[in-house]
């Protein structure tokens, strides 16, 4: 049975109090890699993607972190 109009009002309330969007472009065909890696990984794409940036900031920290010494 699809949503109701009120439900899917209060999820998109929710989401817009609670979440960021961010626009990513990428070249044809990429997507559907990113796609298929979060399949087989964890299953979200959206949690694929959050995972691989929060892993590069921290491995950019790291890296700043050697630097200054």
């Amino acid at each position: 049975m699809p949503a109701s109009k009120d439900k899917i009002k209060a999820i998109d309330k929710y989401n817009k109090e609670h979440y960021d969007r961010i626009e990513m472009k990428v070249p044809k065909g990429k997507k559907e890699k990113f796609a298929a890696h979060a399949k087989e990984h964890d299953g979200s794409l959206n949690k694929f993607l959050n995972r691989a940036a929060d892993e590069a900031m921290e491995r950019d920290k790291n890296s700043d972190k050697k630097m200054d010494n």
